[in-house]
Order: C-alpha cells, then sequence, then structure tokens
C-alpha cells in the first residue's frame, strides 16, 4: 500500500510545529511575518528554475518589484514600490543555492524592509509539472501600523506572494500575464 503525500507547503499547515520548522529552515529570519505561498506550473524545473535565476526577469511578474539590479552572482538590489507612492529598497545576498531546485537570501542589515527567504523547485506528482514554494519572512516598515497602511493598498507582501506566483505561472505557462481588458483609468473615464 503507498501513502499519498501532501504538495501543500508546510508554511500553511495546520501544526505550528510544523511551521516553525519552515521557519527555521530558513537560514536566517529576518521579522516576525512569515508568508508561504506554492503554485504548481506546468513546466519542467530546470526551466523555472533558470527563469527564476535571471533575477532581473522578475519585474515582469511581480508587481510592485520596480526593478531589481544584478550587482554580482551573489548580491541583487531590489526596488519595490509601497503605499502611497513611495518605494522601498535593500540589497539582499543568496545564502544558499542549489541549481535547479533552490535558492534561499537574506537581505542586508540596511534594508528598509528586512527580508529573508527561499524559493524551491521541485517536480509534481504523476508528471504534472513543478511545484514552485515561496517562504518568506520578513519585518513590515512600521510594524502592525504598516501591515495595515500596506494592506489596504494591496502591498502587503503576503497579498503579492499569492499574485506574483499567479502571474509567473502565467507567464510560464502562456508567455504572457493575463490583464484586466480595460485599465483602471479607462473604467473610469467610462463613468464620468
Amino acid at each position: 500500500m503507498t501513502t499519498a503525500t501532501d504538495d501543500a507547503p508546510p508554511t500553511t499547515s495546520k501544526s505550528q510545529a510544523v511551521r516553525d520548522d519552515a521557519t527555521d529552515a530558513l537560514i536566517e529570519t529576518k521579522g516576525d511575518t512569515l508568508v508561504g505561498r506554492t503554485v504548481t506550473i506546468n513546466r519542467p524545473r530546470m526551466e523555472l528554475y533558470t527563469f527564476w535565476r535571471n533575477f532581473s526577469q522578475l519585474p515582469q511578474f511581480m508587481d510592485n518589484v520596480e526593478r531589481i539590479d544584478v550587482i554580482s552572482d551573489t548580491r541583487t538590489h531590489w526596488v519595490v514600490k509601497a503605499p502611497a507612492g513611495k518605494t522601498v529598497e535593500w540589497d539582499a545576498t543568496i545564502t544558499e543555492e542549489i541549481e535547479g531546485a533552490l535558492i534561499a537570501w537574506t537581505s542586508d542589515d540596511n534594508a528598509d524592509v528586512p527580508n529573508a527567504g527561499r524559493i524551491t523547485f521541485q517536480d509534481a506528482q504523476g508528471g504534472r509539472g513543478t511545484i514552485v514554494s515561496a517562504v518568506i519572512s520578513y519585518d513590515p516598515p512600521a510594524g502592525l501600523v504598516g501591515r495595515v497602511i500596506a494592506k489596504l493598498f494591496q502591498r502587503e507582501p503576503a497579498i503579492q506572494a499569492r499574485r506574483d506566483l499567479r502571474r509567473f505561472k502565467q507567464l510560464m505557462e502562456t508567455g504572457e500575464v493575463a490583464t484586466a481588458a480595460r485599465t483602471r483609468k479607462q473604467f473610469d473615464e467610462e463613468k464620468a
């Protein structure tokens, strides 16, 4: 008799011990907020890893990332949209990497939003493609107040992680990211 295994990320477990193990798996945690999201993408694992590893491509599907400057093979500079038309910036360093399977990072000490995390790529059961999981710990600017304001402006990392992985799936499976037929500006103009 074979037992089915669960593809769900450990950060979504009902068991606190399993969630704690996911946090402990990070090389270095940055903050008290942990976000975990997973998506299955119908593409080969190495193709997805290679695309993600070219960090300058990530703004194609990461809606709030304005740009990522590649400083070296292991360091990047991130510029990310924040609420009220502001931006936040940080440098990040890769702390662990397994080609085709894992990229882990941590922000440098002077980050506007201290963060650390990992993105993993594993083959899905039954030839369904690749399971891509992101686990991020972060410290929101201004603590709880900053988190509430970010949620109001849809710039909170937990919201963005889910949306970004969905857009990554769209881009990798179809070659484009779906957008609304009309922009908010066009919709507002029609109502006027």
